[in-house]
Parts: structure tokens; sequence; C-alpha cells
């Protein structure tokens, strides 16, 4: 893709995701994570009412009276994006491929958490941590997140969710507000996943195309797996095929959906020939 090309792309979903985040998102994405976190104010005397837990011991040994820690609500947020950028995210049977919705949908995430004052940062991912952008403020900032996600060239070609919520966990110290965003098409992430949880504010993006949940008799067709690389010509015309392929994309999807009510992670399944603005924003009211 050429220089330009890029840029009028990046111009584009700028255009689109802005406006979106502008009229659609900023209202619910304020409510449903602003005033979430806690932060250390001050110390003073205590009072009566106040909460003991709060008291400050060694405060208050020095000075022997006792002292607690005040908390306030945080006005400002750290967003960090874990997007999928594996092989199987460059599918789409559709207008747009699985990987384009991600970028969108990244890129509106990315202008209401400025809007609000936030800082936003981005894990790229397959089957390894491909590349870490740091939480920033700005819109040069969000403009590179997009490039990025557009452009990227990947290493690995598989999914591996857990290590990127490994990675969330340990390189990210302060509480966020986390998004993975995947088809999820890997190995059981449930552990990681409910590891992450415990220590963030974390949201899960199930990004899907149709074809991959049912497949059509349109006869002999070659298939070839974008993460593994492997061919099999497969009979669509045959209805035990089709109803194979039908129900085993449907026990994926009630795995995902187990793992993560199992580790209350907040969810939305997105098709990527659907309108992904009307789910995100279920979503985000649902945390109400």
């Amino acid at each position: 893709m050429e220089t330009s090309d890029i840029l009028q792309k990046v111009r584009k979903i700028e255009i689109k995701t802005k406006g979106l985040s502008n009229h659609l998102f900023a209202g619910e994405y304020h409510s449903a994570f602003k005033g979430r976190g806690m932060a250390f104010s001050e110390v003073r005397e205590y009072q009566y009412g106040d909460d003991i837990r709060n008291i400050d011991w060694n405060v208050t040994a020095r000075f022997d009276k006792p002292y607690v820690k005040v908390f306030e609500e945080e006005r400002e947020l750290t967003v960090v994006i874990l997007a999928d950028v594996s092989g199987s995210t460059d599918f789409g049977s559709q207008t747009a491929s699985k990987r384009d919705i991600i970028t969108e949908i990244a890129a509106c995430l990315s202008f209401s958490a400025i809007s609000n004052n936030d800082k936003i940062g981005v894990i790229l991912f397959s089957d390894r941590i491909e590349k870490f952008i740091p939480p920033k403020k700005g819109r040069q900032h969000i403009l590179r997140i997009i490039r990025e996600l557009l452009t990227f060239k990947p290493e690995g070609k598989g999914t591996d969710a857990a290590g990127a919520l490994r990675y969330l966990t340990s390189a990210i110290k302060k509480r966020t507000t986390a998004f993975i965003i995947s088809d999820f098409i890997c190995p059981d992430f449930s552990d990681a996943l409910r590891i992450a949880r415990h220590k963030h504010d974390l949201l899960a993006l199930d990004i899907f195309d149709v074809r991959e949940q049912e497949i059509p008799n349109v006869g002999l067709v070659t298939i070839k797996d974008a993460e593994t690389g492997k061919v099999q010509i497969v009979d669509t015309s045959s209805r035990a095929v089709r109803e194979t392929f039908r129900r085993n994309a449907e026990q994926r999807r009630t795995r995902n959906e187990e793992i993560f009510r199992h580790a209350g992670v907040d969810c939305a399944f997105i098709a990527d020939n659907d309108d992904y603005v009307k789910p995100l924003i279920k979503l985000f009211k649902s945390r109400l």
C-alpha cells in the first residue's frame, strides 16, 4: 500500500470513527467507565463515621492519634486495547475483513478516550506480542495507532489470547480499562482472562465472520487455514459437512461465552457484516 493510500485510508477512518465517538459513544463511554477508580488524595485526622479500614497506621503511630487515608475518584483513566493481528483476522467474506472492523472499533474507542482526557495504548498480538504502543494522549497518537493497525505485518500467524492477557497483567502496573478485540480462534485462555480481570477493568469484543458460522452449499471448495496454512477440499453440497461446520462454530462461540461469563468479563459478539455501533452501545449501557 502506497503512503498516499495509507494516509487517505487513515483519514477516512478518522472522519468516520471520530464522528461516531462524538455523537454516539461519548455519553455511554463516560457513564460506563468514569469514576470507577479511586486514587489516594491525602491523610487527615480520623473523624467520627470514617471507615476504620482506611486508617493509616504508620501516620497514626507517628502522631499518636488516628489518621485516615482519603481517596477521591480518578478523573483520568488509562485505556489499553489488545488488538488481534493474527492471520485469521485478515479473513472477510463480506465488504470488510475482521481486521478492518478491529481497526475501526479501536479508533472509535481511542477517540472516545481522548475526548474524556484519558490516555490510550495498544498491544498488537498474534501468537506472540507483536508491538506495544504505550498509553498517551492526543490526535497524532491515535493516528499512529490507526496506521499501525492498517499496515502492521505480524511475524506470527496464530492467535494466543492468553499470552496477550498475561502481557497486559505484567506490563501494565496501574489498573486500567482494557479491551481485548479478537476472533478468539485460539486455545483456552480462561485462566489468563480471570487473572487479568482481577487486576484490570476488562472487556472482550469477539469479532466473527458470518461464513465462519455457516457455510453455504456451493459444491467443492478449497479452504486454507490462514494461521496454519493447511489446505483441504470440502464438499459443501453435503448436508452432514455443513451441519458439522455449523455445530463446530456454535460450540466455539458457546465456549467463549462461558469463558467470559465465568471470568466476570463483559463481552459483545460483533459480525463483520453488521453495524458494530449497536452492540458497543448495548455493552456500555449494560455497565451502568
